[in-house]
């Protein structure tokens, strides 16, 4: 038998104290919870409010009650969340800080920049945001010298709008007289007086109505557009003509008298390296529309006719 004292304050496990069942032994009536313990876990339930079942095996599923200041807290976002689409539509549409004060217009030389702001039709005072900007483009796109129009919003209260003119590569001359200028696209982009010095006449049987959307002014301008700076200076007249195969052939004729043949588009490179031989060498009609083959001809001027007296009778 040891002589050491027990732990002060507590029992040793294995020990029946006085009174009692030995320790870990089932009380009467309440198998495997002791009395102490049984105390307690009741305490703790009380204490709990009664939920029993969640978190102490209570049915698989149940769901906790919200607190309600979780409640509180999402009504609070969801007022909040309103509160702030509603500032920034007031700011964007409402607030006289953002709204069109002024225009520019940009790129016009043919046109004057009220024509622009007439087709436009922005009221200034509009909110800037409620400006269409695709449909201010497509009023503008109807000016005829307009090709093409680029609308920008430059926040907080202007408007940009960029146009790009049609520039004429070809003249046109009118039966009424004067002289239609046309671009690649056979738009008619201004009428002068006069012909203008820098374009080359088209040669056509149809009017400058006509015209617009035409494979053959196409075609003439794409022919201008591949020539050489120094030659393109040359060109006084340009005849387009459909052949059997469907395509325009065009024909340049020279400010010095010569013709030159070119074809359809295309090859350029090598064309104008033939040209730039052939030209000074005294050739009135030079062919090139085939690549790799070229035909010259020299054009002599027929023999003067000498005027003879008849005698008197």
């Amino acid at each position: 038998m040891s002589d050491a004292p027990p732990p002060a304050g507590g029992q040793l496990s294995g020990m029946t104290p006085p009174g009692g069942p030995a320790s870990g032994a089932a009380a009467p009536g309440d198998p495997g919870i002791a009395g102490p313990l049984r105390g307690d876990l009741a305490t703790g339930i009380a204490m709990a409010g009664g939920r029993v079942g969640t978190g102490l095996g209570g049915p698989p599923g149940a769901r906790r009650a919200r607190p309600p200041h979780s409640r509180w807290r999402t009504a609070f976002f969801v007022l909040a969340g309103v509160a702030v689409v509603a500032g920034v539509s007031w700011a964007l549409l409402g607030n006289r800080l953002l709204v069109v004060r002024s225009v520019t217009v940009t790129g016009t030389h043919l046109v004057t920049p009220e024509q622009v702001l007439t087709a436009a039709n922005v009221t200034l005072g509009t909110p800037l945001l409620s400006v269409n900007a695709s449909a201010v483009t497509s009023r503008v796109d109807e000016i005829q010298q307009v090709a093409s129009v680029r609308v920008t919003k430059d926040w907080p209260d202007h408007l940009v709008i960029a146009v790009t003119e049609r520039v004429p590569v070809l003249a046109l001359r009118m039966a009424g007289g004067g002289y239609d200028q046309l671009d690649p696209d056979g738009v008619i982009v201004r009428w002068t007086k006069a012909k203008p010095a820098s374009l080359p006449l088209l040669v056509t049987a149809l009017p400058g109505s006509a015209l617009r959307g035409s494979t053959a002014v196409g075609t003439a301008a794409g022919v201008l557009a591949e020539l050489q700076p120094w030659l393109a200076k040359q060109v006084a007249e340009v005849r387009p003509a459909t052949v059997a195969a469907g395509t325009e052939q065009v024909t340049l004729n020279l400010r010095d008298g010569k013709t030159v043949q070119w074809g359809a588009p295309g090859d350029a490179a090598q064309k104008n390296r033939e040209l730039a031989v052939l030209l000074p060498q005294g050739a009135s009609y030079i062919d090139v529309s085939s690549a790799g083959t070229v035909v010259t001809r020299l054009f002599t001027r027929p023999p003067a006719r000498r005027s003879q007296k008849r005698p008197a009778l």
